[in-house]
């Protein structure tokens, strides 16, 4: 019994680490706040990249995105440089991936 109850400590114990090592590597989310200082829309009109500058730290800040909503506000200019932007973003290395991104003043 005591072996059984050994074992299955064990295995939960594996379980549980190889758990916290996934979350981990996973990607960072981040917020910010900032204003466009470029937009430029792929060829193929599927992806966009934006250069923002952080609002808190004046640093730029370059996030590709992917969403049809968004690149659709790209193409017909309700979004363009100058807007101020609020934005969550992973950071997953040297690549930003936005997961939104909208006007502060709403659109």
């Amino acid at each position: 019994m005591n072996k059984i109850f050994s074992i299955i400590m064990v295995m939960a114990l594996v379980l549980f680490s190889s758990l916290a090592v996934v979350g981990t590597a996973s990607a960072e989310e981040i917020k910010m706040i900032g204003t466009i200082t470029k937009i430029e829309l792929a060829a193929d009109g599927k992806s966009a990249t934006a250069v923002l500058k952080d609002s808190k730290t004046e640093a730029a800040v370059t996030i590709t995105i992917t969403d049809d909503l968004t690149l659709d506000k790209f193409k017909d200019k309700r979004i363009v440089e100058g807007d101020e932007i609020r934005t969550k973003y992973d950071k997953s290395g040297d690549v930003n991936t936005s997961k939104m991104f909208k006007k502060t003043a709403g659109c």
